[in-house]
């Protein structure tokens, strides 16, 4: 019995340390979300012109795509514009290039004009409340930081369950310890069927 609270004890901190940073990030974000109409962001937005070279506009004129980047263009873009388009969805239509590049905290497009060979790439930048916001929505973070949030879930529920697990084993000599449980469930559950329609 005592190997397995001792080992209880190392799930629960262990997974607490995991947690630390991300879950004081999580409430903090929790309530600027809360709150974001309060928060005032003051978006920048900066654009960047450039004229496509005729090497590169004329095949691109003759034979327009229907789907996907050329290569070569895409190379251009990024050099250009220093952008990363990656696997980017290129849209086609009505003679024209566009490319959506969402991000956390911003947002920012590309297009190309095939008849004139003019590039515009606008990008707005919302600040840092607006990036962590979107980190902690996971919008437009890619898979690689949606798999960290899950990760991250997985340590949380670990947390959680191995903590009530200690309380369960100390509630004994703290007689306040399952009121105060059960107040956690309540609220929330009277407060969401009360006031939330």
């Amino acid at each position: 019995m005592h190997l397995w609270f001792g080992t209880l004890r190392q799930w629960h901190w262990i997974s607490s340390a995991l947690c630390l940073v991300g879950m004081l990030l999580f409430a903090v974000t929790g309530f600027t979300l809360n709150h974001s109409a309060q928060i005032e962001a003051s978006p920048v937005i900066s654009e960047r012109q450039a004229q496509l070279p005729d090497a590169l506009l004329r095949p691109l004129q003759a034979q327009p795509p229907s789907a996907g980047l050329p290569l070569s263009l895409r190379d251009w873009l990024e050099t250009e514009l220093a952008v990363e388009l990656n696997d980017r969805t290129a849209e086609w239509s009505d003679g024209e290039l566009y490319i959506a590049l969402p991000r956390p905290g911003g947002d920012a497009w590309l297009s190309l004009d095939l008849s004139t060979g003019e590039v515009i790439h606008e990008a707005t930048d919302r600040g840092w409340v607006s990036y962590l916001n979107d980190l902690h929505k996971g919008r437009n973070t890619g898979s690689v930081w949606s798999l960290f949030i899950d990760a991250f879930a997985v340590a949380c529920v670990v947390f959680s369950l191995t903590g009530l697990l200690l309380l369960r084993r100390h509630a004994g000599a703290r007689p306040t310890t399952w009121p105060l449980v059960g107040l956690g469930l309540v609220v929330p559950l009277l407060l969401a069927l009360l006031f939330i329609h």
